[in-house]
């Protein structure tokens, strides 16, 4: 009688939980950042930068612009790992694992030089800030970006005090011969917030600067400049900023680990089909 063989079926498979891990939370990023870039093209079309290419001038400094780099990496590393994890592409989370770990390198490297070279990026900071100052009125975006810095973020005024607001054209203190109110003054998110204060009083910082003002100034504005409230501020955090460092980093290693180990899931079975 012939002689039954009996053959072990083989049920290896590539990780499901591994696969759908790594596409629940690429799938997140990638939304994310498409929302990002969406902002930062609104942003751009909003202020028909399209069509008036002499406003690129500054493009480093311009908040829609970083909006727009920035939501075009995270659509793009969102985009390798979820489609490469969910169609089992070993190039595409290659390519996840990849930018994974140039941008954990890049975060490392910025981490260590800042720490080594502080008085030059305390130098590009200074000159960054001076050109929203320069450019107050002209970009929307810098101006709202840096109301936020002086009025919310760190409560200060200009790059070492208020003076500096002397660089701007409207605030410059000979504006006054051109009819310009906001001479010898500064912007509103240079004054110190009231005590129930629901309306802020736009005009609040009108004259502050004009010799012989009847009122403090000191009373009325900051007198601390923003780059060294920004050095202060760095200071006192730096354990929640080294934390979040850290736990960014742990996410990063962990996202690489788990683009690994798929790959070679799917290697392995690839293998057993050949």
């Amino acid at each position: 009688m012939p002689t039954k063989v009996y053959t072990r079926k083989d049920t290896s498979e590539v990780s499901c939980c591994l696969k759908y891990i790594i596409f629940s939370f690429n799938v997140l990023f990638w939304i994310f950042g498409l929302g990002i870039l969406v902002v930062g093209i609104w942003a751009w079309l909003e202020k028909d930068t399209f069509n008036n290419l002499s406003q690129l001038t500054h493009i480093a400094l311009d908040p829609a612009f970083i909006l727009i780099l920035g939501g075009t990496l995270t659509f793009v590393i969102g985009f390798t790992g979820c489609v490469g994890a969910l169609r089992e592409n070993t190039c595409l989370l290659a390519t996840y694992a990849i930018f994974l770990a140039l941008i954990l390198l890049f975060e490392m490297t910025a981490g260590t030089l800042g720490f080594i070279f502080k008085d030059w990026i305390k130098n590009q900071a200074t000159g960054g800030f001076q050109t929203f100052i320069v450019h107050y009125r002209e970009d929307p975006d810098q101006q709202n970006l840096i109301d936020w810095i002086q009025e919310d973020w760190l409560q200060c005024c200009g790059i070492e005090g208020p003076k500096d607001w002397d660089k701007n054209n409207y605030f410059n203190c000979s504006s006054h011969d051109v009819g310009s109110r906001e001479a010898c003054g500064v912007p509103f998110s240079c004054c110190r917030r009231k005590p129930n204060e629901l309306i802020k009083n736009k005009q609040c910082g009108y004259d502050v600067r004009k010799p012989g003002y009847k009122l403090d100034p000191a009373k009325i504005i900051y007198q601390r400049g923003c780059v060294d409230a920004a050095e202060e501020w760095v200071e006192i955090n730096i354990l929640y900023i080294a934390s979040i460092c850290f736990i960014s980093g742990f996410f990063k290693i962990l996202g690489i680990c788990f683009a690994q180990n798929l790959r070679a899931d799917i290697f392995a079975q690839k293998a057993k089909w050949h």
